[in-house]
């Protein structure tokens, strides 16, 4: 008997790479989707399953992905749409339009793409479940972030209408919202490569969360039994009481 399929976008490093283990561990075939292939490649060498090339920014190439999904043996019951990020953290008046095109682009039009693409297998599985990984970001606003906590709430506004549309459907649909999170990438993302910028973030921050407690949150989610839908889950380090009140030494 076949594992059953649980697909991870932005599967190259940080939550998405940490999410693929635990899951692979849980006994899914996990299908690791981003755009570095090289690093997929390895993390496939480590957990097995399969990796696949995507840029979930590109129409052709979700349409390919869900492609090749289809063509996978057993069936798909979980997608985690992790792919995302932040660009900058500058003020309205000085936001770069380019930087916030792509926020919406990777953390909107991305779950979205993905989403629609998967949705019809997930469904024909007769358990499917959609985790969208969004952020505190999404459920709060703090100076400088405009650009990503106006994604975030995007998201967060896609996630609770899909939840509405699909109920009475075989489909579940969840959230887990990170706090902060010290992966390897994000704030070094965010200022453009600026370590020094990027390591300033969690400064002083007794026990920032790490990629592995978000994806433990995911694994507990999609495996409670088929009729328990976690809504939302908010996952902050004890630190960390709120977007603007982070506990300092």
């Amino acid at each position: 008997m076949s594992s059953p399929l649980a697909v991870v976008t932005g599967a190259s490093s940080g939550i998405g790479a940490a999410t693929a283990r635990t899951l692979a561990k849980q006994g899914f075939h996990v299908v690791s989707v981003a755009r570095r292939k090289d690093r997929l490649d390895q993390l496939v060498a480590e957990i097995g399953g399969t990796a696949l090339e995507c840029d979930v920014t590109n129409d052709a190439s979700v349409a390919e992905l869900a492609r090749a999904v289809d063509e996978l043996d057993g069936e798909l019951r979980v997608l985690v749409n992790n792919a995302g990020g932040a660009r900058g953290l500058e003020p309205v008046e000085q936001a770069r339009v380019e930087d916030w095109r792509w926020m919406y682009e990777v953390n909107v039009l991305g779950v979205l793409r993905v989403t629609k693409a998967l949705l019809p297998a997930l469904e024909a599985s007769g358990d499917g479940h959609v985790v969208v990984v969004s952020s505190t970001a999404g459920h709060g606003v703090y100076e400088g972030g405009a650009g990503y906590t106006g994604a975030k709430h995007a998201v967060v506004a896609l996630r609770e209408t899909l939840r509405l549309e699909v109920v009475g459907r075989p489909i579940r649909v969840s959230e887990v919202a990170p706090g902060m999170v010290a992966t390897e990438e994000f704030s070094l993302n965010r200022f453009a490569g600026d370590s020094d910028k990027a390591a300033a973030v969690y400064e002083g921050v007794p026990g920032p969360l790490v990629a592995e407690d978000i994806a433990d949150a995911i694994a507990w989610v999609v495996s409670r039994p088929s009729h328990v839908n976690v809504d939302l889950m908010v996952v902050r380090p004890r630190a960390q009481a709120s977007n603007t009140k982070v506990h300092r030494e």
